[in-house]
């Protein structure tokens, strides 16, 4: 057997097989594309081989290593603990030899590819598309999708993204994620309601039962983001139907500043209008609901430089959010 130590993955030496010979590198290759992308099928996409290639590959190495190395799910496939010895082992190695190669990487003299970034419509379009237009003016080429965060994430983990702005932090190993901005939600209506429901001293004295008869605006039928805010601030549930629904907070906003009734926004998508007056501020808890927002890369993942560009640049300007 090749060293091991004591929790039974490989030594720090070398990565060996379990007949103490050095292990196959395409090997490798195809076990950290099935690492990072989280399924056979996925793995084969980005290897460009046919998942039944990948599926004995990976077989191989497992009789190599004498481990298993994944266990199979509904799903795709979950690392085992000796996968993520492994994989922490080959990761910069592998990688540094696919940017010498040229395989895809910035040292083959080809231009750098699109960067494809996902993420919530609202923020991609508020805030990090504005961030990154001096980036564009550079030569940064973007290709931005948007959606719900668990299948934005399904499709980093196939690669068919580069980066996602995800509004929660993913679960498993196999993405980096870092916090990127806070979302403070808070209570708005436009000044005509105000007036007519008494303000915010009136809500800060007899509660959310001021609103009653009042329209809510919402994002969906099951209200997430509302139903959120009665539990955190007024430690109650929100049991009333949505006069309005639309699946884009900008919709909402715009519905809102319109007279159309009150609603529950992220603070950074509303503030522009706060400012102006044209939305009042119907509450102003000590403590505000806030929702971490995470910017979520698969290790190693990209060998285009450009990558790093917009991932630096969004956290940087995040800064601000």
């Amino acid at each position: 057997m090749g060293d091991k130590d004591s929790d039974g993955s490989p030594g720090a030496a070398q990565a060996t097989s379990a007949a103490g010979g050095p292990l196959d590198l395409n090997l490798l290759r195809t076990f950290l594309a099935v690492y990072r992308s989280g399924s056979f099928t996925s793995a084969a996409r980005l290897l460009g081989l046919s998942q039944p290639t990948v599926t004995t590959q990976i077989r191989a190495l497992e009789r190599q290593v004498d481990r298993e190395l994944f266990e199979r799910l509904p799903r795709g496939v979950a690392p085992a603990p000796f996968a993520d010895a492994l994989a922490s082992r080959i990761v910069d190695p592998l990688d540094a030899l696919a940017a010498v190669t040229g395989h895809g990487g910035p040292l083959d003299g080809a231009p750098a590819g699109p960067v494809h970034l996902a993420g919530p419509a609202e923020m991609l379009c508020h805030s990090a598309l504005p961030a990154l237009a001096p980036l564009v003016e550079k030569g940064v080429r973007l290709r931005v999708s948007t959606g719900l965060t668990d299948p934005l994430l399904d499709g980093l983990r196939a690669g068919r993204h580069d980066l996602v702005i995800s509004t929660a932090r993913p679960r498993g190993r196999s993405l980096h994620a870092v916090p990127l901005a806070d979302e403070e939600f808070v209570l708005v209506a436009a000044e005509s309601w105000v007036e007519r429901i008494g303000g915010p001293d009136r809500i800060a004295v007899e509660g959310p039962a001021v609103l009653h008869g009042v329209p809510l605006v919402t994002y969906a039928e099951d209200l997430p983001i509302a139903r959120r805010y009665w539990r955190h601030v007024f430690g109650r549930r929100l049991t009333r139907e949505a006069s309005v629904t639309v699946p884009d907070l900008r919709g909402v906003l715009s519905a809102v500043i319109a007279g159309a009734g009150f609603s529950v926004l992220p603070r950074y998508l509303c503030r522009d209008a706060l400012a102006a007056g044209s939305l009042v501020l119907l509450h102003d808890p000590q403590d505000a609901p806030i929702n971490t927002g995470y910017l979520v890369q698969r290790p190693g993942s990209a060998d285009n430089p450009h990558v790093a560009l917009v991932r630096d640049q969004l956290i940087k300007a995040a800064r601000a959010w």
